[in-house]
């Protein structure tokens, strides 16, 4: 089983750091955080394009599937009592030459393998859809 691990630390009332080995992220934490951190729910967001971006990644040698870029657009809605987000909608955008069907296939291994996806599917509504770069 893998385990992961991260330490935050508040740096002052608008900010905080994020560290992983040799990473770090700054976190918006106060209540006006800096505009050029994320704050919480931006986090999550990245999270969740994270795992989509890297799902495609590993399975584009699996599928021999060739694209030039991928865009991951998300939207998520928050209620306020109790405070949850209750809806996330992403748009997968991928540059390929690729048939529809491949297309889909590629959405569907996306959906199925995404550990970080997977897990915000279970506390929240998660959909989406995959086309094609323009």
């Amino acid at each position: 089983m893998l385990e992961y691990r991260i330490s935050a630390q508040r740096i002052d009332l608008r900010q905080s750091v994020a560290r992983s080995e040799s990473a770090e992220i700054r976190l918006a934490t106060g209540l006006t955080g800096p505009v050029d951190a994320f704050n919480p729910a931006e986090l999550l967001l990245a999270s969740v394009a994270a795992c989509m971006i890297k799902g495609i990644e590993r399975v584009l040698p699996l599928l021999d599937f060739s694209l030039a870029g991928v865009e991951v657009k998300l939207h998520a809605a928050r209620q306020d009592d109790p405070p949850r987000i209750v809806s996330i909608d992403y748009e997968l955008v991928v540059d390929t030459e690729e048939s529809d069907q491949r297309l889909e296939l590629l959405h569907k291994n996306v959906r199925k393998y995404g550990t970080i996806s997977n897990t915000v599917a279970l506390a929240t509504r998660l959909d989406g859809v995959i086309r094609r770069a323009s």
